[in-house]
């Protein structure tokens, strides 16, 4: 009851707090941090949410930006707090703001210029509600852009072609799939309303998300080719840990949904992959992954979800080993491989079955590759 200025809230907090319902009641501001960040900020805001690929994206954009002079700095979901880094950023630099779904259910005046949503799936329902409200905070992240912003969108996705019409920004977007005005994929080649910009690799949407980022801030297209043909990766996201003896493996840990997992699957050819995959069981069947995992050498199952993830592979006709944790599971994977195979960490659920988070879950798969590699 005492008389606060305002209350900055934890993204995780959920609003039915009785704190937080305090604070409104008496119509106290209730900011979340990255609200407080854009407040305090001189820079200039590039905002990225989505299901999916965010924080490849994010770091994609930061890179690129940074080569062409632009200073890309990540902040946000990426695990560099916004409003730290917002303290110290210029009008010079570019503040590159990964987003999720809890940081934007509470922003009211945040206006990025330039923001990317790489796709929408269902994820954080237990959170959320629904759906629609999942999709509801997500979109608040253009809520106060005008025409002279620019919001990138992955017209792959229907939805995202319906959200187009109900902003004031700019829809720029992006697609593997078709011919569109902004960033598109055409005969191995990516492409930026008619003028080829590279040819494409890996994470192809992701690549688009960027190079429509990076036109739109006027960044040469060589910068944009020379730095994401050197991009990395991002750890725990369909990264290439090590090689032992012709067999490759893959840590994707950061794959806690269908679509992460479908996405990791479509770069590999199935009968030389050996996946493994399970992890906290939230009631969800896993029928939509049957056609991605239909043809896999194997599958070494683990987790509370290991009975339904069974069932898909059964429906696939793909033979499968039970396991007790990753490190079981990683051994056993290399035990079943072959020279020229690839052992694929891409569980499609959530870690906190066995695990404190997703990079627990990976770091103990890089730990046994490197014990198997010795």
């Amino acid at each position: 009851d005492e008389e606060f200025a305002l209350m900055v809230k934890n993204p995780g907090i959920p609003y039915s707090n009785p704190m937080i319902e305090k604070a409104l009641a008496k119509g106290i501001p209730v900011l979340t941090e990255v609200e407080l960040a854009y407040l305090i900020s001189e820079a200039p805001i590039v905002g990225i949410t989505g299901s999916n690929g965010k924080t490849t994206t994010t770091t994609m954009i930061g890179e690129v930006l940074t080569a062409a002079g632009q200073h890309g700095l990540l902040s946000g979901n990426i695990g560099y707090p916004a409003s730290q880094v917002a303290q110290t950023a210029s009008d010079k630099d570019t503040l590159v703001m990964e987003l999720s779904s809890f940081q934007l259910m509470g922003v009211q005046e945040f206006h990025p210029e330039i923001a990317v949503i790489t796709n929408l799936m269902p994820t954080h329902i237990d959170y959320h509600g629904s759906f629609e409200e999942y999709v509801a905070a997500k979109w608040n992240i253009q809520n106060k852009m005008t025409a002279a912003d620019f919001l990138v969108l992955n017209f792959n996705q229907d939805l995202a072609k319906e959200l187009a019409s109900k902003t004031q920004a700019t829809v720029v977007p992006f697609s593997t799939q078709e011919k569109v005005d902004g960033a598109y994929l055409e005969d191995g080649k990516l492409y930026f309303r008619g003028e080829v910009v590279m040819a494409a690799s890996d994470n192809v949407e992701n690549a688009l998300a960027t190079i429509a980022v990076a036109k739109l801030r006027g960044v040469d297209n060589q910068i944009i080719k020379e730095t994401l043909s050197a991009f990395g990766g991002v750890k725990h996201r369909l990264q290439f840990v090590d090689e032992i003896k012709g067999v490759k493996f893959y840590n994707d840990s950061k794959s806690t949904n269908i679509l992460a997992t479908q996405k990791a699957l479509s770069g590999f050819d199935n009968i030389k992959v050996i996946l493994i995959a399970g992890g906290l069981d939230r009631g969800n069947e896993f029928d939509e992954l049957v056609p991605d995992i239909t043809g896999l050498k194997m599958m070494v199952i683990l987790g509370q979800s290991a009975e339904r993830v069974k069932r898909a592979a059964d429906k696939a006709g793909v033979a499968y080993v039970d396991a007790t944790d990753i490190a079981d599971a990683t051994r056993k994977a290399y035990e079943l491989a072959t020279q020229g195979d690839v052992v694929l960490l891409s569980p499609a659920n959530a870690s906190w079955d066995m695990y404190a988070n997703f990079e627990v879950r990976g770091d103990l798969f890089i730990d046994t590759v490197a014990e198997l590699k010795e």
